[in-house]
């Protein structure tokens, strides 16, 4: 599961609760996090379907799809890169 930091404290999440309480009410918290679930699962799926869609028509047409290896490869060159250029510059402790 992917967490994406959203940034603020818990003072302002307990804003928002307490706001969220006030205008939708106690009772009605609960069906709207069921909704929103709910929507996400769909999004979810809707993605996986297209991404399994692509991969197939990738894989009958002879498209190599496995640029994650590549990807590496270039990353790790320019780590490399960028650890012989500082290698002079960092401190010595």
């Amino acid at each position: 599961m992917n967490i994406i930091p959203l940034f603020i404290s818990g003072a302002e999440i307990a804003f928002i609760l307490f706001i969220l309480v006030m205008v939708f009410g106690a009772d009605k918290i609960p069906d709207i996090a069921r909704g929103m679930g709910k929507g996400m699962k769909m999004l979810k799926n809707a993605s996986n379907d297209i991404k399994t869609e692509i991969q197939k028509s990738a894989d009958k047409q002879g498209i190599n799809t496995d640029i994650s290896k590549d990807v590496k490869g270039e990353i790790d060159k320019v780590k490399e890169d960028i650890d012989e250029i500082t290698g002079s510059v960092k401190r010595r402790f």
